[in-house]
């Protein structure tokens, strides 16, 4: 495979955005001067400077940019170049209104934030490839380019437009997909309501209706929204491909699931030559540190279980949630360096220097508004060391244990309008499930459901209500192989048009599951109930039930109370070499844990006892060697034990028996042999 790692990079990426035109020119040299203190090997620059670049029609300036990676370039600093794509200058908007989006109910944006594009309108596809151009041309071969960095975060916070631009688009797109009107009225199930069209011409997107709209409709529109999107993504990467040939192109995703669902980053991670993301922990009380670990291991496997890059995070708090705390002393370098033991090829932030204007002034930055006598500064010298001290793992791939099926096309769908019981969450069950899986100290890979799943003992699947055929194929396949797999409730459903699968629920998982589901039976709010087991053992179960009926699985924790009273509430089923469990309620921690425990036993996953709760323990293996991560998120100090013993890098201290991690520190060893 050919190298897509940043260009000149030799050690870790770390680094932040640079935006150098937010201030005078005479800021300039104390900035390289403190990111060489600072160990800063990257920085990404231009993502927002459309309108200093062009500042009016064919009038280009790029003076200010040849100075600024002039002066990064003497200074060793490596640059992730961006196209400024995200933010048209004000006189396009003036030129081309019609290019500012338009709302499902009819409102069209202003200008005046960030993102706010039509993606069909011609206009701006014309500006974006022109200015990619410009760039591509002229900074295509300089020395200090390590890589492109195109647009700024697609799909936020615009996803979609519902102009009429976007009308005639989706139209041809329809027309592409399915060939005809007749094939476009059976996807979408028309006869219902009486919706049927006779001509493509009469299908408009999905805007605001007196009740409910077509929910096929409102899944294509999605599916359409992305490809626009990610069609303008390819116009920009083979430019740069074409002038700018072997420096690789990105652009920076937002993979963790409570931040970003209008793309299918399957796709994505197709078109990229590198994968990165932008993570940004959502402090609401809960384990964040989890949230990191998820968003990491799904990145990874976007990008195929290759290398990735942590593009932004913060060093502190950010600006934009309803309270913003600041990150504990160490927690900055334990965030970076958790991201880096599960495949980061580093941790770049936003931002390099703390803005004094505009909306996210308030954002922490590398560089913070108090300057170097600051925590966050003295903090940022540490972590650059740190980062510099791991060069060598450039280049190793993260070793998972298990996995999680996961589709953002079946996560649409769920978020549809009128669905059993709105307080089921796909995101939800994938978070409380992973969580799980990460109390047993278990790394995860996540997969498409109908990806090879053949090297993984346990697959999980917390929430796939959209289920092709191909994919039920795919997971019968692999339990006749001897695979164990767990399914939660309201999986298999439907189809790629929402349409239900013929038969009984869950229909495209009816036989790998040995039963059938009568009926959803969703409780009330805050009601619960008891699921018993032969054994005595006993679960909580909310928000679902369903009348299960065995047609070969095994009644393994049974209904106590409720409507469904004496019926199956988790089974287990056996089937060629392998076993499939269902479970047919939200279990809370402790059930999902029992649960697990036992599709673990199922699987071969020995328990690993001897290590605490919050303790993270994640290998990287290459051609360089084996690398053990161990990040403590605990209070207290605490040791876990090495089957082999090896170097420390952090402290170049040897290892051996029994590996201590101080509170809140990160430990990383180069095993021996």
């Amino acid at each position: 495979m050919p190298d897509t790692s940043p260009r000149g990079l030799t050690r870790l990426a770390f680094g932040g955005d640079y935006n150098p035109e937010q201030w005078p020119e005479s800021v300039w040299q104390e900035d390289v001067r403190l990111m060489r203190e600072a160990g800063v090997t990257m920085v990404s620059v231009g993502i927002f400077s459309w309108a200093l670049l062009e500042p009016a029609p064919g009038e280009y300036d790029f003076g200010w940019l040849d100075r600024v990676i002039g002066l990064l370039h003497e200074n060793g600093v490596r640059v992730d170049l961006g196209t400024p794509t995200v933010v048209p200058p004000a006189w396009f908007y003036r030129a081309h209104p019609e290019a500012l989006p338009v709302t499902a109910e009819g409102t069209r944006y202003e200008f005046g934030s960030r993102g706010a594009i039509c993606h069909s309108n011609a206009d701006y596809r014309a500006a974006a490839a022109n200015i990619t151009t410009r760039l591509a041309e002229r900074y295509g071969d300089h020395p200090a380019l390590a890589m492109w960095h195109v647009h700024n975060e697609y799909g936020v916070p615009v996803s979609a437009c519902y102009c009429e631009s976007c009308a005639d688009r989706f139209r041809h797109w329809l027309a592409d997909t399915y060939g005809s009107v007749d094939a476009v009225n059976e996807a979408w199930g028309t006869a219902f309501w009486g919706q049927r069209y006779t001509d493509l011409a009469q299908i408009n997107p999905p805007r605001a209706t007196p009740t409910v709209g077509n929910p096929g409709q409102a899944l294509d529109y999605k599916r359409f929204a992305d490809a626009t999107i990610r069609e303008n993504f390819r116009t920009e990467r083979d430019i740069l491909h074409r002038l700018s040939p072997g420096v690789p192109v990105t652009t920076n995703f937002m993979t963790a699931l409570s931040q970003c669902d209008s793309m299918d980053y399957w796709a994505w991670g197709r078109e990229v030559d590198l994968v990165t993301n932008d993570h940004y922990l959502i402090t609401d009380g809960r384990r964040t540190h989890v949230n990191l670990a998820m968003a990491a291991d799904l990145t990874r496997s976007v990008a195929g279980g290759s290398p990735w890059l942590l593009l932004e995070h913060s060093t502190s708090g950010v600006n934009w949630q309803p309270r913003n705390p600041a990150k504990a002393p160490g927690q900055m370098a334990r965030n970076s360096l958790a991201h880096v033991a599960r495949g980061s090829e580093g941790a770049m932030f936003f931002q390099w220097r703390q803005s004094r204007r505009g909306a996210e002034k308030f954002h922490s930055a590398m560089l913070p508004h108090g300057g170097t006598d600051t925590r966050v500064w003295r903090e940022v010298v540490e972590l650059g060391s740190s980062m510099g001290a791991l060069a060598e793992i450039r280049g190793t791939r993260t070793e998972a244990d298990a996995a999680v099926l996961w589709d953002w096309q079946s996560w649409w769908a769920q978020n549809l309008a009128w669905r059993p019981s709105e307080d089921h969450d796909p995101r939800e069950r994938a978070d409380s499930f992973y969580e799980t899986l990460y109390d047993r100290h278990l790394t995860i890979d996540f997969a498409h459901p109908e990806a090879d799943l053949s090297r993984y003992p346990l697959v999980v699947v917390p929430a796939l209500y959209l289920m092709t055929r191909a994919a039920g194929n795919n997971v019968r396949a692999y339990i006749e192989n001897g695979g164990t797999l767990v399914v939660s409730y309201f999986s298999g459903i439907v189809d790629e048009h929402d349409a239900v699968h013929e038969g009984a629920y869950p229909g495209a998982l009816r036989e790998v599951l040995g039963l059938t589901v009568e009926e959803f039976s969703p409780l009330l709010q805050d009601e619960r109930v008891r699921l018993t087991g032969p054994d005595g053992s006993e679960l909580t179960g909310e928000v679902w039930t369903e009348f299960v009926v065995p047609r070969g699985a095994d009644t393994v924790w049974t209904y106590a109370d409720g409507l469904t009273a004496g019926r199956p509430a988790v089974t287990r089923h056996r089937l060629g070499r392998g076993t499939a469990w269902y479970v047919s309620t939200r279990l809370d921690a402790q059930g999902l844990d029992a649960l697990i425990g036992r599709a673990a036993d199922d699987a071969g996953l020995a328990p690993r006892a001897g290590l605490p709760r919050d303790v993270e323990v994640v290998r990287r293996r290459g051609d360089s060697g084996t690398y053990l991560f161990v990040v403590n998120h605990t209070a207290g100090d605490t040791k876990v034990p090495l089957d082999t013993p090896g170097t420390e890098l952090l402290t170049g201290e040897r290892a051996a028996g029994r590996l201590a991690v101080p509170a809140g520190a990160v430990r990383v060893v180069r095993l021996d042999g």
